[in-house]
This record gives C-alpha cells, sequence and structure tokens, in this order.
C-alpha cells in the first residue's frame, strides 16, 4: 500500500499545509506563519514530574486567586475586580491611543499599595519614560524601571527585583536570541509571551503585555497569543478626541462586556464615573435636529446625542445630494432616510444630510434607529423635539419599531438624569413611576406623537 505524502510546509495558526513555503497562509491569510515541519516524533507514554499534586477542588486555596484592586475604579470594573496574581493580561489598541500612559498610571497606582512594580520599556528609553512619569505624577520608589529589549535581560531584571506586578510595553519589542526570525515576527512574539507568562505563573506574578494592532484593528502577531492570555483588553479612541474606552474581550476573571471610560489630558488619564455628560449637549433653546438615545456599552447604560441637519434642497433635484455621517454606521443611517421617505413621507431625494454623534462616541447598535430617525425628521421640517425626550428602538424596512434589549436599565438611566419621556417600541411592557413612556410600533406613529 503506498504511503500517504504529508506536505512538508504548514501554518502555525491554523494546520494549513502546503508543498512548498509561502509567505502568506492561503486559509487564515495570516503573514510569515507557515512554517517546515520536520519528522514527526512518537508520542512518549513515561510518566514526568509533577508540580503538584492533584487535590480535590473543595480543597483548592482560594486565597492567591483573589483580585487586587489596581485604585482606578474603570480598570478595576473591566478586570472584574483588580488584577488578580499570576493573570496574563493584554492590552491592545492603536498607537498614540495612550497604552503607555495608562500602564504606567496603573503601574503608580499599585506601587502606592506597597506592591513591587516591575516597568519594561521595549520603545522608549528609561529618561522618556521618566519625563512621562514626572508630568503624570506616577514616580514611586516601589516602581521599577528599565529599558530592555531582551528577553534573557528582561529575566535577569525579575530575578533582581522580584517584582509582584511586570509590565511589558510592549511585546513586539522583545526578543530571544533562542529564536529564529526577529523580534514583533510571529514565531518571536509567540514564543517570548510564552515563557514570560510561563515564569509570571510560576511566581505568582500578575503580567500586563502591550499588544500592537493591525490597520484593520485586530490584534498584531499571532491569534494564539489571545488564547494563551487570561485577559484581552482593546483600549480605544480617536486620537483628536479625549475620550477613550477600555472593552474586555476576554476575561477569565469576570465579564467579558464591560466597559471603562476615561479621559485623557495633559496631566495624564484620569477615569470617568458618569461619561454621559460627554456624550450631550445642552441648548438654551430646544433645537431642530438633535435627539436623545440611551445605548448600551456592555452592560452599561451611556447617553448620546445624535445630532442631524438637513439642507433646504431644491425642486425637482434628485442628484448628488451628500450623506454624511460622524460615528453612526453610513449603511444604517442610509436605511433610515429610505424608510422616512417611503415610510413617513418625509421628502429627503435632493437633500443633503448630515448626521453625527456628540463627543465622538461610536454608535452601531440598532437601538439608536428611532433616535436617528426622529432627530432627521425634525431637522428636515425645522421644529424642535421636547428637550427631555428620549428615544430608543429598532427601525425596520417596512417602517416598524422593533424591540431591544435592555429597556428597563435604559430607561432608569436616562430618567435618573432628568429626562421625562420616552418612545419605545410596542410590547416592551416597562414601567417607570414619573416617567412618560409612550410605545409605538410605527416611525409614522413616533413622529405623529411628537407632532413634527
Amino acid at each position: 500500500m503506498a504511503k500517504v505524502k504529508q506536505d512538508p510546509f504548514r501554518c502555525g495558526e491554523c494546520g494549513w499545509t502546503s508543498t512548498k513555503w509561502v509567505g502568506r497562509c492561503g486559509e487564515c491569510q495570516a503573514w510569515g506563519s507557515v512554517e517546515e515541519v520536520g519528522a514527526p516524533k512518537k508520542l512518549s507514554l513515561v510518566a514526568g514530574h509533577v508540580t503538584q499534586p492533584a487535590t480535590p477542588i473543595g480543597d483548592v486555596d482560594l486565597a492567591t486567586a483573589k483580585a487586587r484592586p489596581t485604585r482606578i475604579d474603570e480598570l478595576d470594573r473591566v478586570l472584574g475586580g483588580g488584577i488578580v496574581p499570576g493573570a496574563a493580561i493584554l492590552l491592545a489598541g492603536e498607537p498614540g491611543v495612550g497604552k503607555s500612559t495608562l500602564l504606567l498610571t496603573v503601574a503608580a497606582q499599585v506601587a502606592t499599595n506597597g506592591v513591587h512594580t516591575l516597568y519594561i520599556s521595549g520603545e522608549e528609553s528609561a529618561s522618556q519614560v521618566r519625563l512621562r512619569a514626572e508630568r503624570i505624577g506616577a514616580v514611586n520608589p516601589n516602581l521599577w524601571l528599565a529599558a530592555e529589549t531582551d528577553l534573557s535581560a528582561v529575566i535577569a531584571h525579575i530575578d533582581s527585583v522580584q517584582p509582584e506586578l511586570l509590565i511589558i510595553d510592549s511585546i513586539q519589542t522583545i526578543g530571544s536570541t533562542t529564536v529564529e526570525g526577529a523580534p514583533g515576527g510571529v514565531t518571536q512574539v509567540r514564543e517570548v509571551a510564552a515563557a514570560l507568562i510561563r515564569i509570571c505563573k510560576e511566581r505568582d506574578i500578575a503580567l500586563l503585555l502591550v499588544g500592537h494592532v493591525t490597520k484593520d484593528g485586530s490584534i498584531a502577531g499571532p491569534r494564539l497569543l489571545e488564547h494563551i492570555v487570561d485577559v484581552v483588553l482593546n483600549f480605544e479612541g480617536e486620537r483628536h478626541s479625549r475620550l477613550r474606552l477600555i472593552r474586555a474581550i476576554k476575561n477569565r476573571f469576570g465579564a467579558s462586556d464591560e466597559v471603562g471610560c476615561f479621559d485623557m489630558n495633559d496631566s495624564g488619564i484620569q477615569g470617568v464615573a458618569d461619561p454621559t455628560g460627554l456624550f450631550t449637549s445642552r441648548h438654551a433653546e430646544p433645537v431642530p435636529g438633535t435627539c436623545v438615545t440611551v445605548t448600551l456599552e456592555g452592560r452599561r447604560p451611556l447617553l448620546a446625542e445624535i445630532q442631524a441637519l438637513v439642507s433646504a434642497g431644491r425642486e425637482n433635484d434628485y442628484g448628488n445630494a451628500r450623506r454624511v455621517t460622524s460615528g453612526m454606521d453610513s449603511s444604517r443611517t442610509s436605511m433610515t432616510l429610505a424608510v422616512l421617505e417611503l415610510r413617513a413621507n418625509i421628502r429627503l431625494s435632493g437633500r443633503d444630510v448630515y448626521v453625527a454623534t456628540v463627543g465622538g462616541m461610536k454608535m452601531s447598535e440598532p437601538a439608536a434607529d428611532l433616535a436617528a430617525a426622529l432627530a432627521i425628521a425634525s431637522a428636515a421640517k425645522g421644529l424642535a423635539l421636547p428637550a427631555d425626550l428620549v428615544a430608543i428602538g429598532e427601525v425596520g424596512l417596512a417602517g416598524e419599531i422593533r424591540k431591544v434589549s435592555g429597556v428597563q436599565r435604559r430607561l432608569e438611566e436616562a430618567f435618573r438624569l432628568g429626562f421625562k419621556r420616552a418612545f419605545i417600541p410596542a410590547g416592551s411592557d416597562v414601567k417607570l413611576p414619573g416617567m412618560e413612556i409612550v410605545e409605538v410600533s410605527r416611525i409614522d406613529q413616533a413622529i405623529g406623537k411628537v407632532k413634527i
């Protein structure tokens, strides 16, 4: 019987095989992940050394697995209470968003509690990091700083300082001479991260890794890096805005749908416990084209204002009308415009329409459709909506208002901030004393109830 010939090259990410070496995997499209596979080795069945004996699950000590607060409430909210000793945390974000500033602040706050903290900088010199620490007030005797790019030197610092918290900024800059490839490559990142995680788990050292992102926003390097760490955080925000958000993509110690809000300014970065004021604006008099909605960022309700501007247009002009959005999904906004024109008899053909959010917030959930539709209708007719009105609901192509999740939680947040009226989808069956709740089933019905 003929032997089956195996392909000599295999992708380290997805297992795809090839008869020749290629720079990009043909299955998962990862760059530099295809490597030559050696002869298969026989599986050893000899019993090895046991690091710790197996114990009944009820006898396992939980004292070492309790989270330690970082004294930054917004970060503790996302982490699930704080940093767990021995945990590996990956923080990813675009260049210039403030990752180094955030971690330097975390290091200083943790060091204030008497925790030995080691900050390894692979991108900046020690003097550059010290200047930033002086500016944001992050100088502490329990915070140790080193600028290294070699893994063996990092391990030497760990042996010398014996920290309880280790910060690596960033994992793409650390390399090892025993591993093939340049620092930042797939093989280097995978092996260096695995070595650091293994050392930190053996010594109960909390590990914070900084990771770069690609052009499409995903974490650079192998996808395996997301699987071997315990927590994956995404740090995002517009460069021209002070608002920064931390989202938990993966969390073995808490909820993976929490969001933390931060304010980035000249003196550093501070957590924002009540960020609603960043996404709404106060007008002395009602202004046409504005409507407030409540969006859910994870499990956190946030009020956001949607503003719309519709040009006067010209009669019988049906060409080259502009549709510009900022912070809103352009495709959903285009569908909302079509529904308004065909289901609510609001003429928008030939008229330029601009839709934007306040404070640089990005909204993609369908629950903001009704607020966007009311804002556009208000701008098209030049009539202002009531200042104490919030609108929540998804708009369908047939003009119906569909139900959304978390309506009770959204309305409670709106009522807490002084809003007295709310439009919600019919059948939501939500009651809130002190708030006038109007259930609407169609977009034309909602527009008719506000008399615009």
